[in-house]
């Protein structure tokens, strides 16, 4: 793993975390170009990165991880961020849309969620903040309009990475509850047609990209 945060006091918070919890930190570094040059040196199975980074502290964090996405498809990458970017937050998720997440800093304090979405994004799947998620949704009414309040529920928690089981857990629902919810859904949106778990992700570009 490698992280990449500009703040040596975070940065090295959270290279002592994940290093008590088992990871590997291969790299930890303060600027966009030290992260491209580690990740190619290094190849690691997740990118960890904040969005505004060294030398102007805009936007070249986010860039750099579109460009290991475009680079190295092979590393996950969890971008974290002060405040809901939604533009970046949705062009993560352009091109093979897995092993990727968006996080907002405050739930890095909450060391379980931060672990759990680290997970996702090193087994290939996706991890978007709940408000990350609630914002993009927002932008895209039109396509919502042909899902129930419940099916956007289902819908908003498949983009935070859930799988159908915890999916259920969380709405207090059985899982063959959720199963139909899904399958509605990829019926509405056209998706029916399509495999395995690439449905999951077409569903949710569908409207991240509206």
């Amino acid at each position: 793993m490698i992280l990449a945060e500009d703040s040596t006091l975070l940065r090295e918070g959270l290279v002592r975390l994940l290093t008590e919890e088992g990871h590997e930190v291969v790299a930890a570094v303060g600027d966009a170009g030290a992260l491209l040059r580690a990740t190619a040196a290094h190849l690691p199975d997740v990118v960890v990165t904040d969005v505004r980074m060294p030398p102007t502290n805009s936007d070249e964090g986010v860039r750099a991880a579109l460009e290991i996405r475009g680079r190295f498809p092979g590393v996950g990458v969890l971008v974290l961020s002060q405040y809901v970017e939604q533009r970046y937050a949705a062009d993560l998720l352009t091109g093979h849309a897995d092993g990727v997440g968006y996080l907002l800093k405050d739930r890095v304090v909450q060391v379980e969620e931060f672990l759990d979405a680290l997970r996702r994004v090193g087994d290939g799947g996706v991890a978007f903040d709940p408000e990350v998620v609630r914002r993009l949704l927002a932008r895209t009414t039109s396509p919502l309009d042909v899902l129930t309040a419940r099916e956007r529920d289902v819908l908003s928690h498949m983009a935070e990475g859930h799988t159908n089981n915890a999916i259920a857990a969380r709405l207090h629902v059985s899982r063959s509850a959720v199963e139909k919810h899904v399958n509605s859904i990829f019926d509405k949106l056209g998706l029916s047609g399509a495999d395995g778990y690439s449905r999951r992700v077409l569903a949710i570009l569908r409207y991240l990209r509206a």
